[in-house]
């Protein structure tokens, strides 16, 4: 089910009264909350067949994978044991994760080397399509089996308690990636309605509606028109497309946390928030904290630390640093251009390591230069990450400076700079005076119903409403 569908606008209140009927009945039935916790659990399951049937058989094979091989290390006390029985575990969780997102590129990058050394042999394709959120459900169950064997959290005995875990349907496509001792107790526990947690849902659901339809595929139609031919346009169309390309897909994969983290208190469950104004950061290091908040804790949770972090000396954190970008790069997508956008995120943050730069700014006048050169930088990034290919990205980056007449879509470029300026608005207020705004909204009804208002209207007048997929699905 995609957000920001008609489908979604139907099918989630019927999901809502189904759900809160059946916890009602679990209630009254004196049966705790097992009847309602099926019902999400096969709402979950329905809404993933959807999409393509057979590939549910990957997502209850990974299920099923890391909740035998958690007990399994539960039972196994043994150092030397429980050691073979994670690597097993880990490698048969990530093996569809490699067959169906890496193999092509494994084996074109295998006969790129051999072609290299003169010997041509072609590399066996595979034309199949990657399922929707292996990235993600992968990631999740993974990181609970280490979990387990770290012994920070027991293995779970209740299967369809584990079931609904790794494919709870507001965030199995795009995240955010949760922790087992943050969705599991969720999950046991008996829940009831609660009115301060939906309201807060309603509105998280329809700012994030705002970002994505609104911001992001607005900003959309002028980036993939430059970005077809970028060659073709002007430096300065360029440099928009590469700025409004920034805010794109902030925009959209912002935008679905913020839906999927409202969806959740909907039905009362809370996950993590997956952003929290990352263009105001200071720093590339600040950013990561900042964006992405889930996958930056799994990494340095399971990647970083254990391989030292910051324990064993400079050099080693360099390594690690990097090391754990190049996972965080590869984690995206088969192609080079994420390895590199990787490369240039780690970089940066051994430099501003290096130069003692990483850490929160104490001037005040330095903060506004310092959220530039981070813009800067990120965005530089983002060229690659968008291109196919790390030459692509040069080529762009060097027609940044060549002159010519810019490509002016004023409907599409006025749209989306007013999109962009409530945007950075909202962000900015909440960034610096986060508690003299709550308490602002919190006394006058007025003015935050006036805001919703806006807001909805500014979706029906502005929006792109053609259900449009978030680009974060294809990683």
């Amino acid at each position: 089910m995609i957000f920001n569908s008609f489908q979604f606008l139907w099918l989630f209140p019927l999901i809502f009264i189904v759900y809160w009927g059946a916890d009602g009945l679990s209630s009254s039935s004196g049966k705790g909350k097992r009847i309602a916790q099926y019902v999400l659990l096969a709402i979950s399951y329905a809404l993933y067949a959807q999409w393509n049937l057979p590939y549910t058989l990957i997502l209850f094979g990974i299920t099923l994978c890391t909740y035998s091989f958690a007990l399994l290390i539960e039972r196994n006390k043994a150092y030397g044991r429980k050691k073979y029985i994670i690597w097993i575990g880990a490698i048969l969780t990530i093996l569809p994760l490699v067959v169906f997102k890496y193999y092509n590129f494994i084996t074109q990058a295998g006969a790129s080397a051999l072609a290299w050394i003169g010997i041509d042999r072609p590399a066996p394709g595979l034309n199949w399509v990657v399922p929707l959120g292996l990235s993600f459900y992968s990631f999740q169950a993974l990181g609970y089996l280490w979990d387990v064997y770290y012994r920070k959290y027991k293995a779970e005995h209740n299967f369809p308690d584990y079931m609904l875990f790794v494919a709870f349907f507001p965030q199995i496509l795009c995240g955010p990636i949760s922790k087992a001792e943050e969705l599991l107790p969720q999950i046991k526990r008996e829940a009831r309605f609660d009115y301060a947690r939906g309201v807060a849902g309603l509105r998280y659901l329809l700012w994030g509606m705002f970002l994505k339809v609104v911001l992001a595929d607005r900003l959309g139609i002028y980036v993939d028109t430059v970005y077809s031919d970028p060659l073709h346009y002007s430096g300065s169309s360029n440099i928009l497309a590469s700025i409004f390309y920034s805010f794109q897909i902030y925009g959209d994969f912002a935008g679905y946390s913020f839906i999927a983290l409202g969806v959740a208190k909907l039905l009362g469950y809370d996950i993590i928030k997956n952003f929290n104004r990352p263009y105001f950061a200071t720093s590339v290091s600040q950013f990561w904290k900042r964006w992405n908040i889930s996958l930056t804790r799994w990494l340095t949770t399971y990647i970083y630390i254990p391989q030292g972090g910051s324990r064993k000396g400079t050099l080693r954190t360099y390594w690690n640093i990097l090391l754990t970008f190049f996972v965080s790069g590869i984690w995206h997508g088969a192609n080079w251009t994420f390895l590199f956008w990787g490369l240039i995120h780690g970089m940066a943050q051994c430099v501003e390591k290096f130069l003692g730069i990483n850490k929160p700014v104490g001037k005040r006048w330095l903060i506004p230069p310092r959220i530039l050169m981070t813009f800067f930088i990120v965005n530089v990034a983002w060229v690659f990450f968008r291109l196919p290919s790390i030459e692509d990205g040069f080529a762009v980056i060097r027609h940044f400076f060549t002159f010519g007449k810019p490509y002016l879509d004023m409907l599409s470029i006025s749209h989306s700079v007013f999109a962009l300026c409530v945007v950075i608005v909202v962000d900015f207020l909440f960034e610096y005076r986060n508690s003299a705004i709550h308490s602002f909204l919190g006394r006058h009804n007025a003015i935050r119903w006036a805001a919703y208002l806006f807001l909805t209207l500014s979706i029906a007048l502005f929006g792109v409403l053609d259900s449009g997929q978030f680009i974060y699905v294809s990683f």
